[in-house]
């Protein structure tokens, strides 16, 4: 499955549960582990797990493979796995604290519709 299709349905699938601050960030030239990165910011321990859920959901009815998932017990800071994207789902005093964007520095980022800011 091409990254660019997992990323579009990541990034509809959090819009649909109001993840705000959304960025996806183009990391293959830093690794070579996977191509791309979202975070996402979650309210509540709640809504982080409405997420993840809704974005399993989505990821499976494209026939997409989900590696793994953690973090969904406590819901402050959750990861999915879907090989190619990386997916971090984080409430915002969890995400500020790690500030997975600046360990991601070297990538450029872009404004994208809405509330996501993309890299291309």
């Amino acid at each position: 499955m091409r990254a660019d299709k997992l990323v579009k349905t990541a990034v509809a699938a959090l819009e649909d549960v109001k993840a705000k601050d959304i960025v996806v960030l183009d990391v293959k030239k830093m690794t070579s582990l996977f191509d791309k990165v979202i975070i996402a910011s979650a309210d509540s321990s709640r809504q982080s797990k409405a997420l993840s859920s809704r974005l399993q959901e989505r990821v499976k009815a494209i026939g997409a493979r989900i590696h793994g998932v953690e973090g969904e017990q406590s819901g402050e800071w959750v990861l999915v796995d879907l090989g190619a994207v990386v997916v971090h789902i984080m409430q915002p005093a969890t995400r500020q604290y790690y500030n997975l964007e600046e360990l991601w520095t070297p990538a450029q980022r872009k404004r994208r519709r809405g509330t996501a800011r993309s890299e291309v």
